[in-house]
């Protein structure tokens, strides 16, 4: 769930929970909209934690001489999170 979708149940929740003053047979509404606003909570959450952790890499840089020819050789590699 993306960081929008979180403040959308939020938003949406917060409305049901306390702005709707309607009756309706079998469903509490206030009820509803505090599970909303618990989702949308835990999708910002979610969220944050997932961007935080897809900017995760470790770069490496290498360097040695030939011996050989005697020329410096430099390697650089990039490893990022497989989960991306």
């Amino acid at each position: 769930m993306s960081i929008g979708a979180g403040i959308f149940l939020l938003v949406v929740g917060a409305i049901l929970a306390f702005a709707v003053d309607l009756q309706v047979a079998g469903i509490d509404l206030k009820t509803i909209g505090y599970i909303l606003m618990l989702a949308g909570l835990v999708g910002v959450i979610l969220g944050i934690v997932l961007i935080t952790r897809r900017r995760q890499s470790v770069s490496t840089t290498r360097s040695a001489v030939d011996p050989a020819s005697g020329e410096q050789t430099t390697r650089q590699t990039t490893e990022r999170d497989p989960l991306i």
